[in-house]
């Protein structure tokens, strides 16, 4: 499960996984994002906010997950992951490979700072 909230006064996305990612999650957080993406051009941030990576339900929640990354990706100006697991502050290392967006780790209780960080994008 995936929960979400869109800030729409400062373009920022915040997401907190709560469970195993659905295929579900990412066409429901796809629906407000591409409306408010269609509405003001991009967003100017996404955090993902986790104390560890839940992983997915099943391979159709993976690729829901890539394909949302594919499309999205280049309209998001930058991503805080602010965590403390492993796997998570590894990420994006790899992901600034594949991703246009300006990456960046927060450790787990730097949420302010992350949010002031991605605020500085617009």
């Amino acid at each position: 499960m995936l929960k979400h909230e869109l800030r729409k006064e400062d373009g920022i996305l915040i997401v907190r996984p709560e469970g195993p990612l659905s295929a579900d999650d990412f066409e429901f957080i796809a629906t407000d994002v591409d409306a408010h993406i269609e509405a003001h051009g991009k967003l100017n941030g996404l955090m993902i906010h986790a104390r560890r990576f839940p992983g997915w339900e099943d391979l159709w929640a993976v690729m829901s997950h890539l394909k949302f990354v594919r499309e999205h990706h280049r309209k998001i100006r930058r991503v805080a992951v602010v965590s403390d697991s492993a796997i998570l502050q590894f990420a994006p290392k790899i992901a600034t490979h594949f991703v246009s967006a300006e990456l960046r780790q927060f450790p787990f209780k730097a949420k302010d700072e992350a949010l002031a960080w991605l605020g500085a994008a617009g």
